[in-house]
């Protein structure tokens, strides 16, 4: 069985039309599955659709059509207890490492609080110098050192910032990591380093990513599938590599010409 299994799924939006009320079709039959330790690239232009499947697969949304199952629950049908239970499994990162983080919480308390809402169910150990101990943990394994817990957000560059949120998002060593275009944000440079910090991390705890983006060259580098998205459709699918070299549609062939190589180490 697949860690996640998307099934023919569609997602629509109310809107006024003079008297009327219309449906606007933002996801439209879309059918995708992720296996377990492989990371899935779901590419397109804006629009496409691509947040609105994620925040369905984190259940922020439920679907106007179809079904989404992790783990081989539900997730729009899921109990409260249940939810809760797939949500330490799966965590997202976003695309604004700005927007992301509570400007009033220092660094200690942002990596934390996941253990903190979390510690009844998964019996997280939530003293003082636990607490401390587990921060400093998931800082060293982004690159940052322990003088950054007493700092908040404001005090760090972007890509800081971005390492930061990718520490709380481990934090309670999900299975799958939903990734919705967390470099588009950065320069370019600092965003290799971070999908490097990705491809780093998912070799060492065995994660699962769902990896967002606009940009081919980036998804091809990272991802062991492609899955490509065109207003809200599943429009051609495959493994990243074969994809990249043979397209078959047309606007697959535009998303890799459109977008130039990025400076990504091979490690």
């Amino acid at each position: 069985m697949a860690l996640v299994e998307v099934n023919a799924v569609s997602k629509s939006y109310p809107r006024r039309a003079g008297l009327r009320t219309e449906q606007i079709a933002v996801v439209e039959d879309v059918s995708l599955a992720i296996e377990a330790g492989e990371t899935l690239g779901l590419v397109g232009e804006s629009g496409s659709g691509k947040t609105t499947l994620a925040r369905m697969i984190l259940g922020l949304a439920a679907p106007s059509r179809g079904s989404v199952r992790v783990s081989g629950i539900d997730v729009a049908r899921a109990s409260r207890v249940e939810l809760r239970r797939l949500r330490r499994q799966m965590q997202p990162v976003f695309q604004d490492p700005y927007a992301a983080l509570n400007p009033r919480m220092n660094v200690l308390q942002i990596v934390t609080e996941p253990l903190l809402i979390h510690r009844r169910e998964a019996g997280i150990r939530t003293g003082r110098a636990a607490l401390r101990a587990k921060a400093v943990e998931l800082l060293r394994e982004v690159g940052l050192d322990e003088s950054a817990l007493r700092r908040h957000p404001h005090e760090f560059s972007g890509g800081q910032r971005q390492r930061i949120n990718i520490a709380r998002a481990l934090a309670l060593r999900p299975r799958l990591l939903i990734l919705d275009e967390p470099v588009s944000a950065l320069d370019v440079s600092v965003g290799a380093q971070i999908v490097n910090l990705l491809r780093q991390l998912q070799r060492e705890h065995g994660l699962t990513y769902l990896f967002i983006s606009h940009s081919m060259p980036l998804v091809r580098y990272l991802s062991t599938r492609i899955a490509v998205m065109e207003h809200g459709r599943l429009v051609e699918s495959g493994e990243a590599v074969e994809l990249c070299a043979n397209p078959h549609q047309a606007y697959t062939r535009q998303l890799i010409a459109a977008t130039p190589e990025l400076p990504l180490s091979a490690a």
